[in-house]
């Protein structure tokens, strides 16, 4: 049961639950109203700020956890910012499909610097995730992927090679990049060198692989969208394991994997956050108290899950 903690009211709400079972905390930040927040990613500095897209806004929106305040940075006519991560610059880094560009915003000035797709492909950009040699490889659902050299501006585009579909990308701790193909239902790791993308079929077919995130060992953990399962790569082994979320019609959204090797999951069929232990393959859910609250993506920090519920303009994070 959620226990209510705490009220804020400072032109924008916070509200905290407890799960008593498992000594997390459940806390809401509001954000502008039609914001629509899509992806987040907060300061990996504990009590830092947390960056989400403000996707129905244009803009890049800040919040200070401590105080509730929101500032929203707007990145130009026609954004429409789908995916945020923090670089090693300590800058927010966002793939803005509106602009068709990535888009850097200056944490301390919030000047905003855009790096245009080449050509006139448009390539509807989702995520990003940056190399062990600091360059930003990027999804388009369109059927591309990319790379960009912040050193010397250089965009290199690709065209995926089964088509339509690129969504979540994500790197390992060894340095290896993959990203998940929602339409074409794989995941698929790049050759950094050559660029080349080779397509990895997970055992369950038509599974909507969308999402995708490593743990410290290497293993791919893939969310499937259409089977309502978690999924698992082994890349030294080339092997498959794919766990059903609870309930009867789970729609599997994200995945991102915390220090503990904890993989957090959102449902959005149950309404839910989810985490899963793949030691005692246990499932523990925290429902939103919000309807049709639409987490889209989570990524963390030390002891910290946050997400974006996009159907409710709120952020959220559990504490655990």
């Amino acid at each position: 049961m959620n226990t209510l903690l705490d009220r804020l009211t400072m032109g924008l709400s916070c509200l905290a639950f407890a799960t008593l079972a498992t000594a997390a905390e459940v806390t809401y930040y509001e954000v502008p109203s039609g914001a629509r927040p899509h992806d987040v990613a907060p300061d990996p500095q504990p009590g830092g700020p947390v960056w989400y897209t403000a996707q129905g806004q244009g803009a890049l929106g800040r919040l200070d956890p401590t105080s509730g305040k929101v500032e929203q940075i707007a990145l130009g006519e026609g954004s429409s910012p789908h995916g945020v991560i923090i670089g090693p610059d300590g800058a927010p880094w966002v793939t803005d499909s509106g602009l068709n560009a990535i888009v850097r915003v200056d944490p301390l000035t919030r000047l905003v610097k855009r790096w245009p797709l080449p050509g006139s492909s448009h390539a509807n950009l989702n995520t990003a995730t940056f190399d062990r040699s600091g360059r930003l490889w990027f999804t388009g659902q369109t059927g591309f992927y990319g790379r960009l050299d912040p050193t010397t501006g250089k965009v290199d585009l690709w065209k995926s090679p089964r088509g339509s579909g690129p969504y979540g990308i994500a790197t390992t701790p060894a340095g290896e990049v993959y990203y998940a193909s929602l339409a074409g239902s794989h995941i698929a790791r790049i050759d950094l060198a050559s660029g080349e993308a080779t397509p990895i079929d997970p055992p369950t077919p038509d599974q909507g692989a969308r999402r995708v995130w490593s743990d410290s060992t290497g293993r791919i953990w893939v969310s499937e969208w259409r089977s309502g399962q978690v999924s698992a790569y082994d890349p030294a082994s080339h092997t498959w394991r794919a766990w059903k979320l609870p309930g009867t019609a789970p729609c599997t959204y994200s995945v991102w994997v915390d220090e503990r090797d904890k993989v957090w999951l959102t449902d959005f069929s149950a309404n839910a956050i989810v985490r899963f232990d793949p030691k005692s393959e246990t499932f523990e859910s925290f429902p939103s108290n919000a309807r049709s609250a639409s987490v889209r993506q989570m990524l963390g920090r030390a002891g910290e899950a946050w997400g974006a519920e996009s159907g409710a303009d709120r952020l959220v994070v559990v504490r655990h």
